[in-house]
């Protein structure tokens, strides 16, 4: 069955290789991220693989811009089925918290909050006068586990979990289902950024994306509020991503 899938920050990175996932079993996409030419280059492959694609410049931490790219969506395709709040930014670098910019601090905590909030916020209605829909939130370990030198990005993480499982909560009454997906480290402009002298093999974001493919699937229609790591998911057997 064709889905209309949203996903933000879909020009490069995990959120191209979502796009094009989706995009290769049928469904419709719907994707935004804040740079024209990488994110008309993602609809154009999306279109290559016979799927139907709508991208929108947008800053998905900007409530203009939010509204904006929804209410085209909606517009033309009535439903957003599922909602993947893939955007964030990593911030300076690696740095220890009393030596980062506050200015720093508060734009990476406000971008990396702000946008799945204001995404979701956005999306829900349709998902409640239906009562059904799968929003799946982008974590990380640094927001399970606080690490030296991740700074506000790490914190951002901690309060996506923690939105993730309050909504999760509010919103079972609908029947709408919101998870969290940590897709651990990969070879990614974030993960160089991140950890520029890594010296150790990275998976690529094609090989993280069954869990997401689980979790937009009947298979999953009762998980809400949960977390997981999209390596170890990959890793059992007789998992169904159909």
């Amino acid at each position: 069955m064709t889905k209309n899938i949203m996903i933000t920050g879909a020009s490069k990175g995990l959120g191209r290789a979502l796009a094009l996932g989706f995009a290769a079993k049928g469904n419709r996409l719907a994707i935004c991220a804040r740079g024209k030419e990488e994110l008309e280059q993602t609809k154009d492959a999306i279109i290559n693989v016979g799927a139907e694609a709508i991208a929108v410049q947008a800053d998905a931490a900007n409530k203009q811009d939010v509204e904006r790219f929804v209410s085209i969506v909606e517009k033309k395709w009535g439903n957003i089925d599922v909602l993947i709040n893939n955007a964030s930014v990593f911030g300076p670098g690696p740095e220890y918290l009393i030596d980062y910019d506050a200015d720093s601090f508060q734009e990476v905590v406000r971008v990396n909050v702000m946008n799945p909030f204001l995404v979701t916020k956005r999306v829900l209605p349709g998902m409640m006068t239906r009562k059904q829909g799968s929003v799946i939130n982008i974590t990380s370990e640094a927001g399970h586990t606080g690490f030296a030198e991740w700074g506000a990005y790490g914190i951002s993480k901690f309060a996506v979990e923690g939105m993730t499982q309050t909504w999760a909560e509010e919103l079972k009454p609908y029947h709408i289902r919101m998870n969290m997906v940590d897709p651990g480290e990969m070879d990614t402009a974030m993960h160089r950024r991140a950890v520029p002298d890594c010296d150790y093999p990275l998976a690529h974001p094609e090989e993280r994306l069954d869990i997401f493919f689980y979790l937009t699937s009947e298979a999953s229609k009762y998980l809400t509020g949960e977390r997981f790591e999209a390596a170890a998911f990959a890793a059992e057997e007789g998992v169904s991503n159909e």
